[in-house]
């Protein structure tokens, strides 16, 4: 029996004892190997190649600079904010620009609204700095491994130190350890040059020098033996602090770093020394159960393994670039150019098609909670869009800017894009898809119909009838004609036709579900008012009045009504089967000469709808096999120099590695017309094929496999309850357990569901 005596002793040792398994723990973080994993034989020689780890606050790019390995550190909100004066005051309306076009003097046009982007350096988004540890020239790396599942970094050199690296997936923290030979190693912050010219040889088509933005140079502070803090002023009073702590435990070097911004409370120095006190093992505890949360939602297994790998990369990406509270995933997220210079296209929120792409797979993915973010800021920013909608525009409503800053001010650039009439109408459909996929009653009268509305009340006030048909004043098509007086069109483009159509539809759609019958009729009667599809002598969706698709153009623009937006599909009969064949056709016929990366990705999502399963698994091969770095990195441009695209440059932006994950799921499982469908589009040589707890439309998981080329089991969770419409995918007679009474109507199976319930199909044979 213990006494007093024994009982302080013990008080005493525990806390002891606490710190030796916390150091124990620390030289022992487990990791578990996948056969999807990225592994090389050497460390990145340049920062578009790089391990890529973040948590879509904070990024880090794991590469090789010179004789030192480098950790870029990133935040998503280090941006210049500053005005350009062409984007304001008088004349910035869409009433000046159509006076323009009226007279045909174009080249004002483009001076106000296009030179701005190109000639100043901001507003842009800008990098953090980086740390770099001196590599041994004798001891060479033997392999660079990156875990997906646990999001870490790991280098082995040939002596056998290691290096194992994450980025919390919550907090803006980065940790490292380097176990053997730490004693040696230590950290040097290295900032940005703002004070000079940096050379940047590559081809990944950068911006401006960072010279240019002309801010003075940071100061880097050795505040102690072991902590080194980073603070730089930016554009007028917007700043960002960088801090490094670590420390030696035996012959190991343990530290964490982290940045923030001025728009933000919290500080990196005191972040830090929280962190340090907490220790490696605490975070690494809470940064696995989040990942470990993650990659539970959902999984596929098909027998095509290129494409398979591809996918699970482009799922951890979006799980490293995307948060429920997160900014939007721009154009690189939170890996900014790490080679001095600003990043391809300024790295803002391009909306001509950009995010809207890289949100494509968060739906049937099942991660509606990270793609929240993008709803998030777009809900806050309305009164910010709204005002923009005003003084450009002249209405009511809400439209937002094309091409935009972190806070949803308008950069400029092309402006049939930039300034374009239709941005919102996209922006809307993923309100309109997250309430589709979560049946969330609060999300649909609180943001959902909200902001559908206020879309559809700009679009009214904006459009015009003539002759009974509503129309824009000017239409155009992304890209089409570039940014010339000729890319302006007085019909409306089917790109347009396809948005405006949708978010009148959709408004109508909201509003009679809410019960708000008058608003529903209003809104429909409006969408009756619009002009149908343009076809050309073929029976193809052309691009505007007279202009068919006739040459390859990267931009399906013209095609938005077939996907995303899903108004023309194959269920509605053989005359939109004949133009959706009719128009993916043209696609082929003309080819890709002048398509880059997403176009591929896009070109299988749109083969899927179509139900041809051999053309997306094509489309998606030649995606990852030529338009991706060797991180997986989406590349724009033609890698393997195959002739599967005139491009060959590697600006690296993220909506194409979105898009094709998105491709693989609209092969594996649709919902868009309301009606489940299983393997609607897979190959016929894909024989044994599975997913599971992938998400349908109507709030249902859904999970099912083929065995040897035959559908022998589909699981529905009925999240929400409601009516169950799924196309039988058995070839025979099936079961559902529990005898569950169901219907078929047309092929379609119809089953009353309850909340939470389990509905299991099986086919009627044993394997």
């Amino acid at each position: 029996m213990l006494n007093d005596k024994n009982m302080k002793k013990l008080a005493l040792l525990f806390p002891l004892l606490g710190v030796l398994a916390g150091e124990c723990a620390e030289r022992n973080i487990s990791v578990v190997e996948d056969t999807h994993d990225l592994r090389y034989e050497s460390l990145a020689t340049v920062w578009d190649e790089a391990i890529p780890l973040g948590n879509a606050t904070v990024g880090s790019l794991v590469w090789q600079k010179g004789n030192s390995l480098r950790m870029s550190i990133d935040r998503s909100d280090l941006w210049d904010l500053r005005h350009s004066k062409e984007l304001q005051g008088v004349g910035f309306s869409f009433e000046w620009l159509y006076d323009q076009v009226q007279k045909k003097e174009y080249q004002p046009v483009q001076k106000r609204f296009d030179r701005p982007y190109t000639a100043y350096p901001g507003p842009c988004k800008i990098p953090g700095a980086g740390l770099e540890f001196p590599l041994d020239s004798t001891d060479q790396v033997k392999t660079v491994h990156l875990y997906q599942k646990q999001a870490i970094c790991e280098v082995i050199w040939e002596s056998g130190k290691s290096m194992k690296y994450f980025i919390h997936a919550e907090k803006p923290i980065g940790w490292f350890v380097f176990e053997g030979k730490g004693k040696n190693t230590a950290p040097s912050l290295v900032p940005p040059v703002y004070n000079k010219i940096v050379e940047n040889k590559t081809n990944d088509h950068s911006g401006h020098n960072l010279m240019k933005l002309g801010y003075e140079q940071g100061k880097v502070n050795q505040v102690a033996d072991n902590k080194i803090v980073y603070h730089q002023r930016g554009w007028e009073d917007f700043s960002y602090t960088v801090a490094v702590k670590w420390k030696y435990s035996g012959n190991n070097l343990i530290g964490v770093w982290s940045i923030t911004s001025s728009l933000v409370d919290d500080k990196a120095e005191d972040i830090v020394d929280k962190a340090m006190n907490e220790g490696i093992y605490v975070g690494y505890a809470e940064h696995k159960d989040w990942w470990d949360d993650f990659n539970g939602r959902s999984s596929i297994n098909i027998p095509d393994k290129v494409i398979e790998k591809q996918y699970y990369n482009e799922v951890y990406k979006m799980g490293s670039i995307a948060r429920e509270n997160s900014y939007p995933i721009s154009l690189q997220s939170v890996w900014t150019a790490d080679n001095g210079k600003l990043p391809p296209w300024k790295g803002d929120y391009h909306h001509d098609l950009n995010t809207q792409l890289s949100y494509w797979p968060f739906y049937t993915g099942n991660y509606l909670k990270e793609g929240y973010g993008y709803l998030h800021t777009l809900w806050n920013q309305r009164e910010v869009n709204r005002a923009y909608t005003k003084q450009f525009f002249g209405t009511d409503g809400l439209n937002v800017p094309g091409v935009c800053t972190l806070l949803g001010q308008p950069m400029g650039g092309w402006c049939q894009y930039a300034l374009g009439p239709t941005v919102s109408a996209w922006l809307s459909q993923h309100f309109y898809l997250h309430w589709k996929y979560s049946q969330d009653r609060e999300f649909l009268e609180t943001r959902a119909y909200p902001y559908i509305k206020d879309v559809a009340t700009y679009l009214e006030q904006f459009t015009v009838v003539k002759d009974g048909v509503r129309s824009l004043p000017l239409s155009s098509s992304p890209e089409f004609h570039d940014n010339r007086l000729e890319a302006w069109f007085y019909d409306m483009t089917n790109f347009d036709r396809a948005l405006v159509k949708f978010a009148f539809g959709a408004a109508a759609e909201l509003a009679s579900e809410l019960g708000l019958d008058k608003e529903a009729r209003h809104w429909s009667e409006l969408k009756e008012e619009l002009p149908d599809y343009l076809l050309d002598d073929e029976g193809s969706l052309c691009i505007a009045k007279g202009f068919p698709y006739n040459a390859s153009h990267r931009h399906f623009s013209h095609l938005l009504a077939i996907h995303p937006l899903g108004l023309i599909d194959k269920s509605n009969g053989e005359k939109e089967v004949d133009i959706i064949n009719s128009s993916i056709a043209k696609l082929d016929k003309f080819g890709s000469a002048w398509w880059t990366g997403y176009s591929y990705s896009w070109l299988a999502n749109l083969k899927a709808r179509a139900f041809d399963g051999e053309g997306a698994a094509e489309a998606l091969h030649i995606f990852a096999e030529c338009f991706c770095l060797k991180n997986g990195f989406h590349a724009n441009g033609d890698q393997s120099k195959s002739g599967k695209s005139r491009f060959k440059y590697r600006p690296f932006t993220l909506e194409g590695n979105m898009a094709f994950a998105a491709g693989v799921q609209e092969m594996l499982l649709q919902s868009h017309t309301g009606v489940i469908r299983i393997f609607p589009a897979i190959p016929i040589s894909w024989k044994n094929v599975s997913f599971n707890t992938l998400r349908s439309m109507g709030a249902f998981l859904v999970s099912a496999e083929k065995k040897d080329g035959i559908v022998c089991s589909v699981r529905v969770i009925s999240e929400k309850g409601g009516l169950l419409r799924m196309a039988v995918p058995f070839e025979g007679g099936f079961s559902v357990d529990g005898n569950k009474k169901y219907e078929i109507k047309d092929g379609i199976i119809e089953v009353n569901t309850k909340p939470e319930e389990v509905l299991d199909f099986k086919l009627n044979k044993t394997f």
